[in-house]
């Protein structure tokens, strides 16, 4: 199936399942995961009115940005693991960061963006499930305070809100606690009114469960496969 119409399936599913929950479909964005995937294939998602790309390493994308410099109005977002050795470069490629999940890592964004004179916008990873394989930090912790209270000394970062990777299962239905945990540790952190921290993004939904996700409050889904079809087996 082309991409195009992959896209506006995905769409479809989007919108059934935000005026299922009572929402507007309008506000929930739809981010394509094009890691693994050639420029060629992210030129077709672009043609057919996506925006929004995540991709997950650094070296990968720096090999294809060149190829894909005239998409003037394409967002690229890391949202993978990050290393603070490669924050620098980071905010050199991307427009956003969606995986902060230490101070130390924002303190060497904030650096690196500042020593580049631009501003970029980042999410705090949760780690919901605490799956000591997983980034993120734990929703529970003494490293997300102080990461909450390190952010008003980061003039060049835009902190906008969460995003997590819940457990993986074949159920999409045994996600949803796990969404609703970042809804409301999203709402929690609201509250508190923490200076220079925006709660307004919660990026939380992938291909095979973004549709529980959207009915508990996600803002934003993360689709790959959905879009590109699945990844060929090496």
């Amino acid at each position: 199936m082309p991409i195009s119409n992959n896209i506006a399936d995905v769409r479809r599913r989007m919108a059934v399942a935000a005026r299922r929950a009572g929402r507007d479909p309008a506000e929930i964005s739809l981010m394509a995961v094009s890691k693994t995937q050639p420029a060629e294939r992210i030129r077709e998602a672009y043609a057919a009115g996506l925006r929004l790309f995540g991709e997950n390493r650094v070296q990968e994308f720096a090999g294809k940005a060149g190829a894909l410099g005239d998409l003037a109005d394409a967002e690229w977002r890391m949202i993978g693991h990050l290393q603070s050795n490669k924050a620098a470069k980071a905010v050199e490629l991307f427009g956003g960061v969606d995986s902060v999940d230490s101070l130390r890592l924002a303190e060497r964004l904030n650096a690196a963006a500042a020593d580049l004179g631009k501003k970029i916008a980042v999410l705090i990873e949760i780690n919901v499930g605490g799956e000591t394989a997983k980034s993120g930090v734990a929703a529970e912790s003494e490293e997300l305070q102080e990461l909450l209270q390190g952010v008003a000394g980061l003039e060049h970062l835009e902190f906008r809100g969460l995003m997590t990777v819940p457990p993986f299962t074949e159920d999409p239905q045994q996600a949803r606690p796990y969404f609703r945990k970042l809804r409301e540790l999203r709402d929690q952190i609201a509250g508190r009114g923490l200076p220079r921290i925006g709660m307004q993004v919660l990026s939380m939904g992938m291909s095979h469960d973004f549709e529980v996700a959207i009915e508990e409050g996600s803002t934003c889904v993360r689709v790959g496969t959905g879009i590109f079809g699945e990844r060929a087996k090496a």
